[in-house]
């Protein structure tokens, strides 16, 4: 029986890959504000990089191309928001986990904007980057997790609502102030939201979408 195990990592190593994901970090979030601003088209390398504040040739090193860190961009985007969705199972309480998922996406809504605009933009050309992971990723979640509301529903634990269609709902409501952040801004006539306006927002979508699954 061979006994032998794998050599840890060296602290060298540990420190190596805590750079890189620093990097990697910066990167991704400077992206993220650069392609919500300019498109995919109007992006460009040396802007990522002046925002990262890292040299340009970190990116490609990273990265490789615009391409590749565009999918990144979006990769992240989505997992994010897939996260708070772990809550949402069939023993837990339905409105805790229910509000915690939507406080969640209001969260990342104001505090990841640019985030929100670059997955929208997306879709509205016809997902060309991500129409793949929509299928195999989110739409198997969606289907869980629609089927842990059923589960709630037949339960008598919450009101019938079309499950499916409450997660529609819940990312239109959500992501509204982060897409839309002009169009709230002008009818509240700010110049920008601040953390009182999200914070009035936040408990809006929260009671009436609870309000709306007898919670």
């Amino acid at each position: 029986m061979n006994t032998r195990q794998a050599p840890s990592a060296s602290p060298d190593d540990a420190a190596k890959g805590q750079i890189r994901q620093a990097n990697e970090n910066r990167i991704l979030g400077a992206a993220e504000k650069v392609f919500a601003r300019a498109g995919f088209g109007g992006a460009t390398m040396a802007a990522i990089a002046t925002g990262s504040g890292l040299p340009k040739a970190n990116l490609h090193y990273y990265f490789g191309s615009k391409d590749v860190l565009y999918r990144a961009v979006l990769a992240r985007i989505l997992n994010d928001w897939l996260v708070p969705t772990h809550g949402i199972t069939a023993d837990a309480d339905p409105r805790t986990a229910l509000e915690r998922y939507i406080r969640a996406k209001m969260a990342l809504s104001a505090q990841r904007p640019d985030g929100s605009k670059v997955y929208a933009n997306e879709m509205l050309h016809g997902a060309p980057v991500v129409k793949t992971i929509l299928a195999t990723e989110l739409r198997p979640m969606v289907q869980e997790k629609a089927a842990v509301v059923q589960g709630w529903i037949d339960a008598g634990r919450m009101a019938p609502v079309d499950p499916t269609h409450l997660f529609f709902t819940i990312w239109a409501a959500t992501q509204t102030y982060a897409d839309f952040d002009v169009q709230v801004c002008a009818v509240l006539g700010r110049k920008t939201l601040t953390a009182k306006d999200h914070a009035r927002a936040t408990e809006h979508v929260v009671s009436l979408l609870l309000r709306g699954c007898g919670l």
